[in-house]
């Protein structure tokens, strides 16, 4: 008995011996506790931690090896709401509890649990894993509960359900990038896991590389780490996934509502030179009647490639030209990369040595990589000074009239792709190494661009990035990089896109049609019609390939392409009151279905998960260009076609033919669409009526009307315009609320237009009534401008009803 004693005895004494030597570190027992109002400190065996309640939906976790340091994120402003937070504990546990969550820190070993406050388990430790280090890499290990989805993460390729896979982040100059490339070019580390009608999201707020790991070559957990710094997460649980979005978004920021020009159409090309290729393309799209709003500069019309300077050759008078596009209703925007040439007496370059701005060596010398220009330094974006000299350097653009300033090459990219790790940053007063600053890089310079533009211009700045860090919303819109001309990259883009939005960032964009290669007919026909359901409607393609405006692929293909951008431009009232509500709860633009219709598991379908919202009334079903036939899946609810008003199946698949000349949309029922007359630029003023289109449905629907001029800051200030409508199909009611904020509506009259209120002839307010018209309406023209018969693309159009109303400030309540 005593010789079995002492071998357990020794037994014990040898496992600890092993775990102390153990490679892996993991925290350990707590051992001691310190309870606050909102928040508990805590001691671990080979740890300190602290978990944190920001609001009755959000707890933040932090774990070190060492006492917690600085509180210091680029990501997050929002601070923690003061909550009602009952704390408790015993031997065994720790328990935090809002209204909302409950979180439970066990003591022996460390671990934590996020539960809903009747037992259910939301998210997990992994039992045995938990939280560890390897070296200086931290990673937090989740038990992976049955049939587990994950989706968002920012810019990533691959499919929608994220599970099985795995995922790296260290912003990546990826040029022609593989449909199945990891990393791209942008690091979002927020994502939102799903099982048992339940939904939460993490959001890992380290800018060291990250890790991700959603049960790839493993069936125990998923996971997520970074290769440096602290474990610093914040756990967020909602019912609906929207409210996921709009609690991320309430502590990363959001987007300032951007220009109203930003949402036209953008013709851009590497490269548009000199400045009469420049006229031309600006007076063959209104010549040709194709709306448009801005024109893109690429890296040609610099000075041997430097920044802040202007090729004089290609651009004598850059002012002069930017005045005529003004006035043809175009605005302008230009490339800057953040690599300044090493050039003695270059006015930029001698300015940034002067001021110190640049990033070094840890023995003080300068890092010199090479890009374009040759051998540049490089503005350190994470010091304040470096960000007050790129301000100032960015009235530049102001004096010659730029409206919008595209930031690239930003990863930062260097020929080779292997910057130093020992290049230093200030990283806002803790100076740290490459290693840490590279991810962030992108966001600040993107910053750094807008609020040098917020000093300088007299309007809304339009600014756009390829890279960034989670809170880059605030600053900037972001496009997918250098993607191909191929079928496979216009359905990826698609995807890419809605998991941006998926992860807080509104305003996105690819290069419509492909950057690299060149796309066929069909492709670049299928591409720009989807454009025109794209948040960031940009066309643009590489240097040397073949040309790629609307017109340049024919005229059949040009009629339809001009549709579909008309389309787009009728659509503004709409588009623009998304984008507002973008800028007050965070829900994208393009909306993955995951979104509304979270726990239907057939939208995870491969088949279908190309399948998005634009706004929330529209349901875009893009194919591969060459298909004649396409499966479409219809969630829950009534469904119509857009361009007949036919009634799909709900719940169910369906086979539907494809043409060349349309895009697969479908409009929700209830749905409640403002659209306006067709203008070419949005520098015109539409007719003064509103288009109203009104779809019957059975839910009860809610939707925020919004103008403002569009071009200034002066919404801050009141002047703005903003109304519910509200459909009510149960009382069978339309209410227009009280509209609220100065500014004057562009329409003095609303035109209603009912979708399948079969039976109602008239709408009634108080003792007044508006009688009915029976009509049609067509969405988009008739494609076959060269067919001379007329007949081989037959026009589509709806059955409507009709009437029309004094666009009154006051309330109206419309009984049908």
């Amino acid at each position: 008995m005593k010789f079995i004693k002492l071998t357990v005895i020794l037994t014990c004494i040898l496992n600890s011996c092993l775990m102390a030597q153990s490679p892996v570190l993991a925290p350990g027992n707590v051992e001691t506790v310190t309870i606050g109002q909102q928040d508990v400190a805590f001691k671990t065996t080979s740890a300190y931690g602290n978990v944190i309640v920001y609001s009755p939906s959000i707890i933040r976790v932090r774990l070190d090896k060492k006492p917690i340091g600085r509180d210091f994120s680029y990501a997050i402003i929002g601070k923690p709401l003061q909550t009602k937070t009952t704390i408790t504990q015993n031997d065994a546990s720790i328990t935090l509890a809002t209204d909302s969550v409950t979180a439970i820190i066990q003591k022996k070993p460390f671990s934590i649990a996020f539960y809903t406050l009747d037992g259910k388990v939301i998210n997990q430790d992994e039992t045995g894993l938990t939280t560890s280090w390897v070296n200086d890499a931290v990673t937090t290990y989740k038990k992976m509960q049955p049939g587990e989805r994950f989706v968002g993460l920012g810019e990533k390729t691959g499919d929608l359900d994220r599970a099985g896979s795995g995922y790296t982040n260290w912003n990546s100059d990826t040029y022609g990038y593989s449909t199945n490339a990891d990393p791209i070019y942008s690091t979002i580390p927020f994502y939102i896991g799903i099982h048992d009608n339940m939904n939460y999201g993490i959001f890992l707020d380290n800018t060291y590389q990250s890790d991700f790991n959603f049960g790839a070559s493993n069936n125990r957990f998923s996971s997520f780490g970074a290769r440096g710094g602290e474990m610093n997460y914040y756990f967020i649980y909602h019912k609906n996934l929207a409210d996921i979005i709009t609690s991320y978004t309430s502590l990363t920021g959001r987007m300032p509502l951007p220009p109203l020009w930003a949402l036209g159409y953008q013709q851009n090309r590497y490269s548009y030179y000199p400045e009469a290729e420049v006229m031309r393309i600006a007076n063959t799209l209104r010549e040709k009647h194709i709306p448009a709003d801005g024109i893109t500069l690429d890296i040609h019309y610099m000075d041997k490639y430097q920044l802040f300077t202007w090729n004089k050759n290609r651009f004598p008078d850059p002012a002069g030209m930017i005045t005529k596009l003004n006035d043809l209703g175009f605005k302008l925007t230009v490339i800057v990369d953040p690599g300044i040439k090493v050039q003695q007496g270059a006015a930029a370059y001698e300015s940034g040595l002067k001021d110190d701005v640049y990033i070094k060596y840890p023995d003080g010398q300068l890092y010199t990589g090479q890009v374009w220009p040759g051998w540049c330094n490089f503005t350190d974006f994470t010091s304040v000074k470096g960000r007050d000299w790129w301000h100032s350097q960015v009235k530049f653009f102001a004096e010659s009239g730029v409206s919008g300033i595209w930031n690239d090459m930003n990863e930062i990219s260097t020929w080779g792709q292997k910057m130093p790790d020992n290049v230093l940053f200030d990283y806002d007063g803790q100076p740290t190494t490459h290693l840490q600053a590279h991810n962030i890089y992108g966001m600040q310079m993107a910053r750094s661009s807008y609020e040098g533009a917020l000093e300088h211009f007299k309007e809304r700045p339009f600014v756009l990035t390829r890279s960034g860090y989670a809170g880059l919303q605030r600053y900037t819109a972001m496009w997918t990089g250098d993607n191909r001309a191929e079928d496979s990259h216009m359905l990826l883009g698609v995807r890419i896109l809605n998991s941006l939005g998926l992860s807080g960032m509104p305003f996105t964009g690819m290069d419509i049609g492909g950057f690299t290669g060149n796309p066929s007919t069909s492709l670049y026909t299928k591409w720009m019609e989807l454009g025109a359901f794209i948040p960031y409607y940009r066309n643009h393609t590489a240097l040397n390939t073949k040309a790629a405006e609307p017109w340049a692929f024919g005229e059949d293909a040009l009629a339809t392409v001009r549709n579909y951008i008309s389309l787009r431009y009728k659509l503004l009232p709409y588009i623009y009151s998304t984008f507002y509500e973008a800028s007050q709860n965070g829900l994208p633009v393009m909306r993955s279905l995951a979104i509304n219709y979270t726990f239907d598991v057939k939208i995870y379908d491969t088949t279908y998960q190309n399948q998005y919202q634009f706004g929330g009334e529209l349901m875009v079903a893009p194919f591969e260009s060459e298909n004649t036939f396409g499966k479409v899946y219809f969630p829950q609810g009534v469904w119509y076609d857009l361009y007949t008003d036919e009634k799909q199946p709900s719940n169910e698949a369906k086979i539907t033919p494809l043409a060349l000349n349309k895009l697969q949309v479908y409009v929700k029922g209830s749905s409640i669409i403002p659209m306006q007359s067709l203008v070419q630029t949005t520098a015109e003023k539409p007719a003064d009526t509103l288009y109203l289109h009104i779809y019957n449905g059975t839910a009860s629907n809610r939707f925020v009307y919004y103008e403002d001029d569009g071009k200034s800051f002066d919404y801050q200030k009141g002047n703005y315009y903003k109304r519910a409508i509200i459909l009510n199909p149960t009382a069978r009611t339309l209410t227009f609320d009280n509209v609220e904020g100065s500014y004057v509506s562009n329409f003095k009259y609303i035109k209603i237009i009912l979708h399948g209120f079969d039976g109602v002839d008239n709408l009634q307010s108080g003792g007044n009534r508006v009688e009915l018209q029976n009509g049609t309406f067509s969405f988009i023209d008739n494609a076959a401008v060269t067919d001379p018969t007329g007949g081989a693309k037959r026009l589509e159009n709806c059955p409507v009803k009709y009437g029309t109303i004094i666009n009154d400030n006051n309330s109206i309540k419309l009984n049908y």
